[in-house]
């Protein structure tokens, strides 16, 4: 380096810290994702940087044989359908549980339909961790902390509850992965959504 000049040492000694570009997310789904207030308990809003957009609410091209109101469940894509005219239809990501998720396929019908419903884990959940779920066992109110999230829609088959759910969640930004438990999650923002469109009858065909 002897006998370079200045300009040149300088030149290989740059401090300037590069600047990271900060994602610009579309004001429409930062509404759509905000804060809901208007709730029995506020639903925080959504960081959609630590969500893939294609998971975000959108409407799409959708070819299907299922008439407009039916619900298609795409687990192995992680996405939820919501039929609507004219070869479109509403969707939605979605976390899938690795075990209840799987338990269930083909037709049902939403039976029932619950706001910041009551939640009770499974056998199989408390028998896989039980000190998580354990203290559990009993079943837990709604709230922030209840894993069903702010809505849940029950699907029914001949009469009978699948125990087969469609929900909120309070792991947020496990959408559109494999989680550990549960059955179909959904951002919360989403399931409220879902669930305003929806009616008890409505027609759900999971595919897994």
């Amino acid at each position: 380096m002897i006998g370079l000049p200045a300009v040149a040492l300088a030149a290989c000694s740059s401090t300037r810290t590069p600047t990271v570009q900060e994602p610009q997310i579309d004001p429409y789904y930062q509404a759509m994702y905000g804060t809901l207030l208007n709730e029995k308990f506020p639903v925080a809003a959504m960081d959609l940087r630590r969500v893939d957009p294609q998971y975000w609410r959108q409407e799409v091209a959708y070819v299907t044989s299922e008439r407009p109101g039916t619900i298609v469940v795409d687990t192995p894509n992680r996405f939820l359908y919501l039929v609507m005219e004219g070869g479109r239809a509403l969707r939605y990501g979605v976390g899938v549980g690795k075990t209840e998720a799987l338990v269930f396929r083909g037709t049902a019908t939403i039976g029932r339909k619950a706001e910041w419903p009551r939640w009770t884990p499974t056998k199989s959940m408390i028998a896989r961790e039980p000190e998580r779920y354990g203290p559990y066992a009993g079943g837990l109110e709604g709230g922030p902390t209840n894993p069903l999230g702010p809505r849940a829609l029950y699907l029914y088959k001949n009469g009978a509850d699948t125990l087969f759910r469609l929900h909120g969640t309070t792991e947020p930004y496990t959408i559109g992965t494999n989680v550990s438990s549960g059955c179909i999650r959904l951002m919360n923002q989403d399931i409220i959504d879902l669930y305003n469109r929806v009616p008890v009858g409505t027609r759900v065909t999971v595919i897994n």
